[in-house]
């Protein structure tokens, strides 16, 4: 049995890590656990990106695990997107200047919210610092998802980077009932994913006699069965799928979660569940059911559809500032699947396919959303955050660099030429026009500006608006100015100089069976 160490190094030190953080908390003391997690968190992430960055110089690559998972082009880029968009969300967990001394997670999650236990627990500072652990956890699990090559691998990586993201939601200091509703909504949201997901593994199971993604497509394509179970089995493992991505109409709760939970998990939900979920995604679909294009196509068209729509008209008619980012969340993902359902691939006229596309997509998003729910920990007033849009009035004024920071990545959100939003679109407009969608590109673009509106509400709300009475802008760590600023920055040079990514993500784009 050969197990491959130096290949699976990025995995083992996230997850390595993680255990580590069980037994600092369990072990250190408690003045000291805060900053000894942080530093473990953070280095662990460090080095693991080290070893990612060596692996694939050295062109280390192929089955690993005893074939459990598949180490290519598409598994480097999503790692190393996690483990970079990782760490500048968790570097916001570590924020505690902005709260008094003391982080925005719960006191003692334990306590009874408003009961006395709870006030004794504030006031005597304490934390909870499994925080971190938790976050290596979830970190870990997300990246075994994309790469995994059965979908027994797949099931346990989808569970690993979900329990702990339930437990982190319903963590925050203040607004304790909120978080809880938001916890509790989404483990509902998750056990209805790993339900369907795991009939869908059962019923493909049936039809290929195999869990893994290469005897699938092989069965596909010499088929021994009817193509009920097939079919049926390829409609459960898309719904356990798209429940993650936030698709219409599996999003129901999305809101309420990004709403509720603490804004630093938020940030890290947004993106990193996302991004994993959609490399799983572009998987099962190219590698294992890839023969079945046709069956799978129309009823992605439909729910992208949908899913746009829902994203880009609700949005409007939010008032909160994180629920306004859930349907832009939520219409971002149909955005990305438009080049998922494209299937194409690279051609002289076009050489960008849809699985580069994509990534590059998720990338841009990813920074813009961690910058700005990153600033949005910072907007407050005399009760905590201030996530009303009606708080942020006037808040140019107030704070000229911390609006335009924000304004940048509303743009790009929106998908402003010089921003790094407005290359992802074209990428996953031009894949999917590719692929023959060009109806669905023309819709997608009408709706992006629909979504345009709410974006450029909140941009005229901080620049003309009034100054709102008692909100400021608090004085935030470098923990926070760090993601908010790399993010800006990435966010300004993707948009003028994208070819080094988009050379990266092209040259990763292709899916080893």
């Amino acid at each position: 049995m050969n197990f491959e160490w130096q290949a699976l190094a990025p995995v083992l030190v996230v997850l390595g890590a993680a255990i580590l953080g069980i037994l600092i908390e369990a072990a250190a003391p408690k003045a000291h656990r805060f900053a000894i997690q942080a530093g473990v968190t953070v280095v662990s992430i460090v080095v693991a990106a080290t070893f990612l960055v060596v692996n694939w110089r050295a062109g280390i690559g192929g089955p690993l695990a005893m074939g459990s998972m598949m180490l290519d082009g598409p598994s480097y880029f999503m790692w190393g997107a996690l483990l970079v968009l990782g760490l500048g969300a968790i570097l916001v967990f570590a924020e505690r200047q902005l709260n008094g001394g003391v982080s925005a997670f719960a006191a003692s999650v334990a306590t009874v919210p408003g009961s006395r236990a709870e006030a004794e627990a504030s006031a005597a500072k304490l934390e909870h610092t499994e925080v971190f652990p938790l976050a290596l956890f979830a970190l870990g699990g997300m990246m075994v998802f994309p790469a995994a090559s059965d979908l027994i691998t797949m099931f346990v990586a989808l569970e690993v980077l979900s329990l702990p993201l339930y437990l982190m939601c319903g963590m925050a200091r203040r607004r304790r009932l909120l978080s809880q509703e938001a916890a509790l909504k989404y483990f509902l949201l998750g056990a209805f994913s790993s339900a369907f997901f795991l009939f869908g593994v059962a019923l493909l199971y049936g039809y290929a006699g195999s869990f893994e993604l290469k005897a699938i497509a092989d069965a596909v394509q010499n088929p021994t069965m009817g193509r009920g179970i097939l079919v049926a089995g390829l409609a459960m493992l898309l719904v356990g799928l798209l429940f993650k991505i936030g698709v219409v109409p599996f999003h129901n709760w999305t809101p309420d979660v990004y709403t509720g939970a603490p804004t630093a998990v938020t940030g890290f939900m947004a993106i990193c569940t996302k991004l994993a979920a959609v490399g799983a995604t572009l998987r099962v679909l190219y590698v294992a059911l890839s023969g079945e294009r046709w069956t799978w196509q129309p009823i992605l068209v439909v729910l992208i559809v949908a899913t746009m729509v829902v994203g880009s008209v609700w949005g409007l008619t939010q008032t909160d500032m994180k629920r306004t980012l859930a349907y832009s969340s939520i219409a971002h993902a149909g955005f990305i699947m438009t080049a998922v359902v494209g299937a194409s691939t690279a051609s002289p006229t076009s050489p960008l396919d849809s699985v580069a596309a994509a990534m590059f997509y998720l990338v841009v998003y990813g920074l813009a959303s961690i910058g700005a729910f990153a600033v949005i920990t910072m907007v407050r007033n005399p009760s905590g955050e201030a996530n009303a849009i009606a708080s942020w009035s006037g808040l140019g004024r107030k704070s000229p660099l911390v609006a335009g920071i924000f304004a940048l990545f509303m743009l790009s959100f929106t998908g402003i030429p010089l921003t790094g939003g407005f290359i992802g679109k074209w990428a996953v407009f031009a894949a999917a026009w590719q692929g023959g969608f060009d109806w669905l590109v023309i819709v997608a673009v009408v709706l992006s500006l629909v979504a345009a509106v709410f974006y450029l509400r909140i941009v005229v709300v901080m620049f003309f608006g009034e100054p709102a009475e008692g909100v400021t802008v608090g004085r935030a760590s470098a923990f926070t100015w760090l993601p908010v600023l790399v993010s800006a920055l990435g966010i300004a040079v993707l948009g003028v100089f994208p070819g080094p990514v988009l050379d990266l993500a092209t040259m990763a784009g292709t899916f080893l069976r």
